[in-house]
C-alpha cells in the first residue's frame, strides 16, 4: 500500500478536479489557504481529522474513502455517478423552475375568468420571476456554488421592488420611490459577496 499522505493526496487532487473546483475555491469552502490544500495535494501534509471529514461531506464520500486506494474500475463507476448526481440536481431545479410558472400560467388563467374591474391577472407572471429566483437561491445554496449566490440575491432583490411597484401602478400609484430601497441592499450585497473566510496557514505535519 501507498504512503498515506500520497494516498490521501491523490483522493483529494482528484475529487476536486471530478467537481471542477481549483484550489482556491476548495480552500475557500474549508477555510484553510490554498497553500494549504496545495502541500495536502503535494503529499507534504495530510489535514486534521476534522478537516478529512469536512472533506469527505463537501465531495459526498466517506472519511474510509479518502484514506484508501481505489481502483480504475472504481474510478469510472464515480465519475458518471458524480455527473448524474449533477444532472439530476440540475433537472429537479429546472422542474421547480416549471412547477412555479406552470402555477403562475393556472392563476392567470383563473383570474381571466373572474369578473374583476382590474386587470390583474397578468400580474401572476410577473411574481413568478422572484420566486423562480428564489427557488434557484436555495438549491444553488445546497447543491451547486453558493458563491454565485450573491448575483441571485441581487435579481431577487430588484425583480421583488419591480413586482410591488407594478402592482401599485394598477391601482394608479407611482411608487417609483420603493427602488431607492434597492440602493443600500445592493450594496450590501456588493460587500457581502468581497468578503473573504478567514484561512488557517498553519499545515498539519
Amino acid at each position: 500500500m501507498n504512503d498515506i499522505k500520497a494516498v490521501i493526496a491523490k483522493n483529494i487532487t482528484d475529487l476536486r478536479l471530478a467537481k471542477g473546483l481549483t484550489q482556491l475555491e476548495l480552500a475557500e469552502q474549508l477555510h484553510y489557504s490554498d497553500k494549504a490544500v496545495s502541500k495536502w495535494e503535494r503529499g507534504e501534509s495530510v489535514p486534521e481529522i476534522a478537516t478529512l471529514k469536512a472533506i469527505a461531506d463537501l465531495f459526498g464520500v466517506t472519511l474510509d474513502h479518502l484514506v484508501n486506494e481505489h481502483s480504475p474500475e472504481e474510478k469510472r463507476e464515480s465519475a458518471p455517478d458524480r455527473k448524474r448526481r449533477f444532472q439530476n440536481r440540475s433537472l429537479v431545479t429546472a422542474m421547480s423552475a416549471v412547477l412555479v410558472w406552470f402555477v403562475a400560467l393556472l392563476t392567470f388563467v383563473v383570474l381571466d375568468l373572474l369578473p374583476i374591474e382590474v386587470e390583474i391577472h397578468w400580474l401572476a407572471f410577473v411574481y413568478a420571476v422572484p420566486v423562480t429566483l428564489l427557488l434557484w437561491l436555495v438549491f444553488n445554496s445546497v447543491w451547486f456554488n453558493p458563491r454565485t449566490n450573491f448575483l441571485i440575491i441581487s435579481g431577487l432583490v430588484w425583480s421583488t421592488l419591480g413586482a410591488f411597484h407594478i402592482s401599485f401602478l394598477l391601482f394608479e400609484r407611482n411608487i417609483w420611490k420603493i427602488y431607492l430601497l434597492g440602493i443600500p441592499a445592493q450594496l450590501v450585497i456588493v460587500l457581502w459577496s468581497r468578503i473573504k473566510p478567514i484561512v488557517k496557514n498553519k499545515i498539519q505535519k
